[in-house]
Protein backbone atom coordinates (compact mmCIF):
# COMPACT_ATOMS: atom_id res chain seq x y z
CA UNK A 1 0.00 0.00 0.00
CA UNK A 2 1.47 3.29 -1.68
CA UNK A 3 1.39 6.12 1.04
CA UNK A 4 1.86 9.52 -0.87
CA UNK A 5 3.23 12.54 1.65
CA UNK A 6 2.42 15.88 0.01
CA UNK A 7 4.55 19.05 1.57
CA UNK A 8 3.85 22.81 0.26
CA UNK A 9 6.60 24.86 0.54
CA UNK A 10 7.59 28.74 -0.11
CA UNK A 11 10.77 30.58 1.58
CA UNK A 12 11.71 27.71 4.30
CA UNK A 13 15.35 26.98 3.58
CA UNK A 14 16.05 26.95 6.81
CA UNK A 15 14.06 23.86 7.79
CA UNK A 16 12.54 22.38 4.51
CA UNK A 17 15.65 19.81 5.06
CA UNK A 18 14.83 17.94 8.41
CA UNK A 19 11.15 17.82 6.91
CA UNK A 20 12.25 15.99 3.78
CA UNK A 21 14.75 13.66 6.15
CA UNK A 22 11.76 12.87 7.99
CA UNK A 23 10.09 11.20 5.60
CA UNK A 24 13.07 9.49 4.30
CA UNK A 25 13.95 8.03 7.53
CA UNK A 26 10.69 6.46 7.96
CA UNK A 27 10.89 2.49 8.17
CA UNK A 28 8.25 2.14 5.84
CA UNK A 29 9.26 1.37 2.61
CA UNK A 30 6.66 2.30 -0.47
CA UNK A 31 6.23 6.18 0.62
CA UNK A 32 6.35 8.46 -2.38
CA UNK A 33 6.72 12.34 -1.57
CA UNK A 34 5.78 15.22 -3.10
CA UNK A 35 7.57 18.54 -2.81
CA UNK A 36 5.42 21.90 -4.05
CA UNK A 37 7.10 25.07 -4.08
CA UNK A 38 5.48 28.10 -4.58
CA UNK A 39 8.23 29.66 -6.14
CA UNK A 40 10.48 30.64 -3.18
CA UNK A 41 13.49 33.06 -3.10
CA UNK A 42 15.39 32.94 -0.27
CA UNK A 43 17.51 29.39 -1.21
CA UNK A 44 14.96 26.47 -0.48
CA UNK A 45 14.92 25.33 -3.93
CA UNK A 46 18.65 24.52 -3.46
CA UNK A 47 17.88 22.32 -0.50
CA UNK A 48 15.07 20.53 -2.27
CA UNK A 49 17.10 19.56 -5.33
CA UNK A 50 19.72 17.90 -2.85
CA UNK A 51 17.11 15.51 -2.76
CA UNK A 52 15.02 15.01 -5.77
CA UNK A 53 16.09 11.55 -7.05
CA UNK A 54 14.81 10.78 -3.73
CA UNK A 55 11.29 12.65 -4.24
CA UNK A 56 8.30 11.21 -5.94
CA UNK A 57 7.31 14.83 -7.48
CA UNK A 58 8.81 18.14 -7.46
CA UNK A 59 7.80 20.90 -8.77
CA UNK A 60 8.94 25.05 -8.33
CA UNK A 61 6.46 27.64 -9.89
CA UNK A 62 4.40 30.27 -8.20
CA UNK A 63 0.52 29.00 -6.99
CA UNK A 64 -2.84 30.78 -5.90
CA UNK A 65 -2.09 29.82 -2.46
CA UNK A 66 -1.83 27.16 -0.12
CA UNK A 67 -4.69 25.06 -0.98
CA UNK A 68 -3.94 25.16 -5.00
CA UNK A 69 -0.67 24.24 -4.23
CA UNK A 70 -1.84 21.06 -2.19
CA UNK A 71 -4.33 20.17 -5.04
CA UNK A 72 -1.68 20.31 -7.03
CA UNK A 73 0.20 17.43 -4.77
CA UNK A 74 -2.95 15.43 -4.81
CA UNK A 75 -3.33 15.36 -8.95
CA UNK A 76 0.17 14.15 -8.98
CA UNK A 77 -0.10 11.46 -6.06
CA UNK A 78 0.22 8.70 -6.99
CA UNK A 79 -0.62 6.69 -3.28
CA UNK A 80 -3.44 4.13 -2.46
CA UNK A 81 -3.12 7.11 0.84
CA UNK A 82 -2.54 10.78 0.95
CA UNK A 83 -1.31 12.47 3.85
CA UNK A 84 0.35 16.12 4.21
CA UNK A 85 3.58 17.39 5.91
CA UNK A 86 4.05 21.07 6.51
CA UNK A 87 8.02 22.19 5.44
CA UNK A 88 8.25 23.49 8.85
CA UNK A 89 6.90 19.95 10.50
CA UNK A 90 8.53 16.66 11.08
CA UNK A 91 7.17 12.74 11.88
CA UNK A 92 7.25 12.09 15.41
CA UNK A 93 8.93 8.86 15.18
CA UNK A 94 10.53 6.37 12.20
CA UNK A 95 7.37 4.54 12.64
CA UNK A 96 4.97 6.77 12.25
CA UNK A 97 3.72 6.40 9.16
CA UNK A 98 4.29 2.42 9.37
CA UNK A 99 1.54 2.57 12.14
CA UNK A 100 -0.54 5.06 9.96
CA UNK A 101 -0.64 2.04 7.63
CA UNK A 102 -1.57 -1.05 9.72
CA UNK A 103 -4.28 1.58 10.77
CA UNK A 104 -5.97 1.91 7.60
CA UNK A 105 -5.52 -2.01 7.37
CA UNK A 106 -6.33 -3.12 10.16
CA UNK A 107 -9.71 -0.73 10.29
CA UNK A 108 -10.55 -0.68 6.40
CA UNK A 109 -11.09 2.93 7.22
CA UNK A 110 -11.16 5.77 4.72
CA UNK A 111 -9.94 7.95 7.01
CA UNK A 112 -7.15 7.42 9.93
CA UNK A 113 -6.36 10.69 12.12
CA UNK A 114 -4.28 10.84 15.36
CA UNK A 115 -2.69 13.87 17.52
CA UNK A 116 0.21 15.83 17.28
CA UNK A 117 2.66 18.08 19.20
CA UNK A 118 3.49 21.54 18.68
CA UNK A 119 6.97 22.59 18.66
CA UNK A 120 9.05 25.66 19.40
CA UNK A 121 10.23 27.19 16.25
CA UNK A 122 13.73 27.52 17.03
CA UNK A 123 14.14 24.14 19.81
CA UNK A 124 11.92 21.49 18.10
CA UNK A 125 12.61 19.19 21.59
CA UNK A 126 10.32 21.87 23.62
CA UNK A 127 6.61 21.07 23.10
CA UNK A 128 4.49 24.42 23.58
CA UNK A 129 1.01 22.98 22.59
CA UNK A 130 -1.00 19.52 22.86
CA UNK A 131 -3.03 18.43 19.98
CA UNK A 132 -4.69 15.28 21.32
CA UNK A 133 -8.04 13.87 19.77
CA UNK A 134 -10.23 11.39 20.47
CA UNK A 135 -13.06 8.54 18.69
CA UNK A 136 -15.49 10.22 17.01
CA UNK A 137 -18.74 11.09 17.80
CA UNK A 138 -20.56 13.83 15.48
CA UNK A 139 -22.30 15.91 18.20
CA UNK A 140 -18.32 17.07 19.11
CA UNK A 141 -17.93 19.19 15.82
CA UNK A 142 -21.14 21.54 17.12
CA UNK A 143 -18.23 21.73 20.49
CA UNK A 144 -15.68 22.95 17.90
CA UNK A 145 -13.55 19.55 17.47
CA UNK A 146 -11.84 18.48 14.66
CA UNK A 147 -8.48 16.51 14.54
CA UNK A 148 -5.65 18.45 13.66
CA UNK A 149 -5.44 18.83 9.91
CA UNK A 150 -1.73 17.30 9.70
CA UNK A 151 -2.90 13.90 11.60
CA UNK A 152 -5.70 13.36 8.95
CA UNK A 153 -4.38 10.90 6.23
CA UNK A 154 -7.03 9.60 3.70
CA UNK A 155 -7.59 7.08 0.68
CA UNK A 156 -6.84 9.11 -2.42
CA UNK A 157 -10.61 8.16 -3.55
CA UNK A 158 -11.96 10.49 -0.83
CA UNK A 159 -10.86 13.34 -2.60
CA UNK A 160 -12.09 11.95 -6.18
CA UNK A 161 -15.22 11.14 -4.50
CA UNK A 162 -15.71 14.05 -2.50
CA UNK A 163 -13.71 17.01 -4.05
CA UNK A 164 -10.60 18.70 -3.21
CA UNK A 165 -9.48 21.60 -1.19
CA UNK A 166 -11.91 24.79 -1.31
CA UNK A 167 -9.26 27.29 -2.74
CA UNK A 168 -12.00 29.74 -2.06
CA UNK A 169 -11.20 30.24 1.82
CA UNK A 170 -7.66 31.43 1.51
CA UNK A 171 -6.44 30.36 5.48
CA UNK A 172 -9.15 27.77 6.63
CA UNK A 173 -9.68 25.20 3.70
CA UNK A 174 -8.12 22.83 5.98
CA UNK A 175 -11.27 23.30 8.53
CA UNK A 176 -13.88 23.10 5.91
CA UNK A 177 -12.53 19.83 4.22
CA UNK A 178 -12.21 18.18 7.17
CA UNK A 179 -15.89 19.29 8.25
CA UNK A 180 -17.12 17.67 5.12
CA UNK A 181 -15.15 14.50 5.39
CA UNK A 182 -16.23 14.27 9.56
CA UNK A 183 -19.66 15.12 8.60
CA UNK A 184 -19.95 12.36 5.82
CA UNK A 185 -21.27 9.37 7.50
CA UNK A 186 -20.23 7.48 4.09
CA UNK A 187 -16.77 8.17 5.04
CA UNK A 188 -15.66 5.51 7.40
CA UNK A 189 -13.28 7.24 10.14
CA UNK A 190 -10.70 5.28 12.55
CA UNK A 191 -8.92 7.06 15.06
CA UNK A 192 -4.70 5.92 15.98
CA UNK A 193 -4.17 6.82 19.73
CA UNK A 194 -1.27 7.43 18.36
CA UNK A 195 1.39 11.11 17.93
CA UNK A 196 2.09 11.17 14.66
CA UNK A 197 3.48 14.62 13.88
CA UNK A 198 5.56 17.72 15.56
CA UNK A 199 4.75 20.88 14.13
CA UNK A 200 7.23 23.80 14.44
CA UNK A 201 4.70 27.45 15.71
CA UNK A 202 4.67 29.86 13.81
CA UNK A 203 2.35 28.87 10.74
CA UNK A 204 0.08 30.92 8.91
CA UNK A 205 -2.59 31.91 10.88
CA UNK A 206 -0.26 33.22 13.85
CA UNK A 207 -0.61 36.61 13.42
CA UNK A 208 -3.36 38.55 15.37
CA UNK A 209 -4.69 40.13 11.40
CA UNK A 210 -4.74 36.66 10.30
CA UNK A 211 -6.51 34.68 13.00
CA UNK A 212 -9.10 37.36 12.65
CA UNK A 213 -9.39 36.21 9.00
CA UNK A 214 -9.61 32.97 9.91
CA UNK A 215 -11.86 33.15 12.44
CA UNK A 216 -14.29 34.79 9.69
CA UNK A 217 -14.01 31.99 7.57
CA UNK A 218 -14.17 29.42 9.85
CA UNK A 219 -17.64 31.58 11.11
CA UNK A 220 -18.77 30.86 7.78
CA UNK A 221 -17.57 27.27 6.88
CA UNK A 222 -19.24 26.60 10.67
CA UNK A 223 -22.89 28.13 9.77
CA UNK A 224 -22.81 26.43 5.74
CA UNK A 225 -22.23 23.15 7.89
CA UNK A 226 -25.31 23.84 10.09
CA UNK A 227 -23.50 24.02 12.83
CA UNK A 228 -23.85 26.04 16.13
CA UNK A 229 -22.85 29.74 14.96
CA UNK A 230 -21.17 31.60 17.35
CA UNK A 231 -21.09 28.88 19.86
CA UNK A 232 -19.18 26.36 17.75
CA UNK A 233 -16.54 29.04 16.56
CA UNK A 234 -16.20 29.92 20.50
CA UNK A 235 -15.45 26.33 21.61
CA UNK A 236 -13.09 26.12 18.72
CA UNK A 237 -10.95 28.87 19.42
CA UNK A 238 -11.31 27.64 23.60
CA UNK A 239 -10.19 24.40 22.83
CA UNK A 240 -6.31 25.91 22.39
CA UNK A 241 -6.15 27.18 25.78
CA UNK A 242 -5.47 23.40 27.85
CA UNK A 243 -3.40 22.72 24.47
CA UNK A 244 -1.15 25.69 25.63
CA UNK A 245 -1.51 24.31 29.33
CA UNK A 246 -0.70 21.28 29.55
CA UNK A 247 2.85 21.41 28.74
CA UNK A 248 3.57 24.07 30.99
CA UNK A 249 2.70 21.02 33.30
CA UNK A 250 5.27 18.64 32.11
CA UNK A 251 8.04 19.07 34.49
CA UNK A 252 5.55 17.75 37.58
CA UNK A 253 3.93 14.74 35.70
CA UNK A 254 5.58 12.21 33.90
CA UNK A 255 2.42 11.30 31.95
CA UNK A 256 3.46 13.64 28.81
CA UNK A 257 5.45 12.33 26.03
CA UNK A 258 8.65 13.60 25.30
CA UNK A 259 9.26 15.83 22.68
Amino acid sequence: MRISIITIVYNRQYCIAECIESVLNQSYDDIEHLVIDGGSNDGTQLEVEKYQDKLGYYISEKDEGIFDALNKGIKNATGDLIGILNSDDFFYEADTIKKVVEAFKISNADLVYAKGLFVDQKNPEKVKRMYSSKPFNKRFLFFGWIPLHTTIFVRKEVFQIYGMYNSGYTIASDYEISLRWFQNDDIKKYFLNEWVVKMRLGGLSTSMKLQIKKSKEDLRIIRLNRLSGFFTLFCKIGRKVPQYLIPQFRSLTSIFPKA
